[in-house]
């Protein structure tokens, strides 16, 4: 992805005004949780003890979402937005739609697995767009099987569509287009702050008028992957959603990061080819030792499960409603500390990774009426 550094002109920016901004990071901020319940269930579907590989991989790109959510909710702030992790809909009605070059692909809650490890790639997938025509594509909508005809649906389908957050990377406010990447959408917001502040600076004025307090800085949330950027203008707005898109598939065709972090994409990628990547790597060759995947070792956890289908299975049933209630309040918790109390990111980092016993309660029982497969967690946060 080319990233604009500085000013640049508009070049047809779809971000004409400050509210519009606000739209795009609120969907960024969307975006972004959305690939953590599907993490977090590959996470925690693998047997205790077995596949350390696949582990530590998912595990580490789990905490980096959570860094890119917060990079996301500073520039909110800074240009004056409010973050709202708790609005109805933020949380996807999985499986959802997310895309990848010129097509969609769907994104389920499902075990660990090859099936799982290649929608992982596919979310973090490099983007493909070079020229300014890439940016977006016709939105497709008989391919999702929305119309029968590709036309957009009626305002009110897609007032459905907007509130369970189905289909994601959709230009805000145009039905008809979607972004060609999640790399193009980072792009648009970059190139609508250079517009945005620009034509404020014209006026003597600046677009980043939000409160310096409401910034996560770095003592308040240390992932090891990479560090908080306060966002206080300009350069450190577009360093922070830099950071977001160069973490997920890597900077200008490499395989690192600019804080020398390996990318999402080549992190998942060692799993797929065995061996881990090492420095002086080439993309697609990864040199380093071998690592080992058991693809049986892991719970097989009924893909997309909603809680109407656990009612043969009252104590299940309850275990499921009591982690929905769990996963909302832990976006409660990350929703104050965007808002005001950054010290909360700390314990809600640690919250994220103390729900594995309550997932356990799930991941570990057997479904009646359905052979062969377990409970999980249904993410069902309304």
């Amino acid at each position: 992805m080319s990233v604009s550094s500085g000013s640049e002109p508009a070049q047809d920016c779809k971000i004409q005004t400050i509210e519009q901004l606000h739209d795009y990071l609120s969907k960024g901020l969307q975006l972004e949780h959305a690939t953590l319940p599907p993490y977090l269930t590959a996470l925690y579907s693998l047997h205790p003890g077995k596949n350390s590989d696949a582990w530590h991989v998912i595990r580490v790109v789990a905490v980096e979402e959570m860094l890119h959510l917060t990079l996301v909710a500073n520039v909110l702030n800074a240009v004056g937005g409010t973050p709202d992790l708790t609005k109805r809909g933020f949380v996807p009605d999985y499986p959802a739609y997310l895309p990848c070059g010129p097509d969609y692909f769907k994104v389920h809650l499902r075990p660990f697995s090859r099936a799982a490890l290649d929608t992982f790639l596919k979310i973090e997938k490099p983007a493909p767009a070079a020229t300014e025509q890439d940016r977006f594509v016709p939105m497709d909508w008989a391919a999702l099987g929305v119309t029968s005809d590709g036309a957009p649906p009626p305002q009110e389908k897609l007032a459905e569509l907007e509130e369970s957050a189905t289909v994601l990377g959709l230009v805000p406010g145009e039905p008809t287009e979607r972004f060609l990447s999640i790399g193009e959408f980072y792009e648009e917001i970059i190139r609508g702050i250079n517009h945005l502040e620009d034509q404020a600076r014209k006026a003597g004025k600046t677009i980043f008028t939000g409160d310096p307090a409401r910034q996560v800085t770095p003592e308040y949330f240390y992932s090891g992957g990479g560090d908080v950027i306060k966002v206080t203008g300009r350069d450190t707005a577009i360093a922070a959603l830099t950071l977001v898109a160069e973490q997920g598939e890597g900077l200008y065709g490499g395989i690192y990061d600019s804080q020398d972090e390996l990318a999402h994409y080549y992190r998942f990628e060692q799993l797929e080819k065995g061996r881990y990547y090492q420095k002086g790597d080439d993309p697609g060759e990864p040199s380093g030792p071998t690592l080992s995947v058991d693809w049986d070792a892991v719970y097989p956890v009924k893909p997309d499960l909603k809680v109407e289908e656990l009612t043969q299975d009252p104590e299940v049933e309850a275990a499921a409603r009591e982690f929905n209630q769990f996963y909302a309040t832990f976006l409660t918790g990350i929703n104050l500390a965007y808002n005001g109390q950054p010290d909360l990111l700390l314990k809600a980092v640690w919250e994220m990774f103390r729900m594995r016993d309550r997932m356990n309660l799930l991941i570990r029982n057997p479904l009646t009426g359905h052979p062969g497969a377990h409970a999980g967690p249904t993410f069902e946060i309304r």
